[in-house]
């Protein structure tokens, strides 16, 4: 075993020392997060900035005075992220389009994290090296016990040229949706709605809204206000990788609201927790994506009602 590790490459033995730390920062940060229930499956800030951040730090422990160049330090971030994203893949199980997604804050932080390192290489500077890693830390475990909790609504308005009676029926269940996808991520494999199927029409009655690859959202009508409000809490969201453990949708709602002249404003909102934080990056991910899986259905009504 010693033999094979002298074998290794001062940099790659940098990125294998980072990732072992990083994973037990993060596992200690999934453990921590369980004992407590309003917690429970969050990943955090530190997950994606400090954490990386310590291991773009740690990677240049195996390096020396003339491998600390600003390019150098860029290559031995991306060997680190790419063992990071092996694991991700192969032992989290997470989709590639929330890889996508988180790659590049993971790399900024991990080269910021390679530049200070150069700085700290400085063997007089061990005492601000401690008091560095000690602040993160610190930043780290608090970041971990603090409650995150914040509600999202997202809304889109459609003009439909067709009175509310022709257009309830669609709202409350439609059929296939054939219509060529507008949306980047849904022409690189993020699930796209397919049709949505409801077996009673009612308070109380269960609704599927139905994406590709076969996952469906399982939903509860709770307000069924006849060519009016169509409102439903989603009770089961479907185990895909690009879906669970990130974001909690608690809530759909189509509105119509009669425009007097022969057409309708459909009104789609939806209501959601994000479980991945920093929010103010990630919602700017989920609100668009919410957006567009809105205006993909409410585009089909609308054709289909105009028929």
């Amino acid at each position: 075993m010693k033999n094979i590790w002298n074998k290794i490459s001062n940099d790659w033995k940098g990125a294998l020392y980072a990732n072992l730390v990083g994973c037990i920062l993060c596992v200690f940060a999934t453990l921590l997060s369980e004992q407590v229930s309003e917690m429970r499956g969050l990943m955090v800030f530190s997950e994606f900035f400090i954490v990386p951040f310590i291991m773009g730090i740690l990677c240049v422990k195996f390096l020396n005075e003339d491998e600390l160049s600003g390019k150098k330090l860029f290559v031995v971030a991306i060997q680190v992220f790419a063992i990071t994203l092996a694991w991700a893949v192969f032992i989290l199980g997470e989709g590639y389009i929330c890889l996508l997604i988180v790659s590049p804050v993971i790399i900024a932080c991990l080269y910021a994290g390679a530049l200070l390192g150069r700085l700290l290489y400085n063997r007089h500077l061990d005492r601000f090296k401690s008091s560095i890693i000690g602040v993160l830390l610190v930043v780290y475990l608090l970041d971990i016990i603090f409650t995150h909790s914040i509600p999202y609504e997202v809304g889109d308005t459609l003009l439909v040229n067709a009175p509310p009676s022709k257009v309830w029926n669609n709202v409350v269940a439609f059929d296939e949706v054939e219509d060529p996808s507008e949306y980047w991520l849904f022409d690189i494999g993020l699930p796209k709605v397919v049709k949505a199927t409801v077996i009673e029409r009612k308070v109380g009655g269960d609704r599927k809204c139905v994406f590709e690859n076969g996952i469906a959202f399982d939903e509860k009508i709770v307000v069924y206000d006849s060519l009016k409000d169509l409102t439903f809490d989603i009770v089961k969201m479907p185990e895909d990788p690009e879906i669970i453990g990130h974001i909690n949708l608690k809530r759909g709602q189509f509105k119509l609201k009669d425009n007097g002249n022969g057409t309708t404003t459909l009104i789609g909102t939806s209501w959601y927790d994000l479980k991945v934080f920093p929010a103010w990056y990630y919602n700017i991910w989920a609100e668009s994506i919410t957006r567009e899986v809105h205006l993909r259905a409410m585009k089909h009504i609308k054709k289909l009602s105009e028929r």
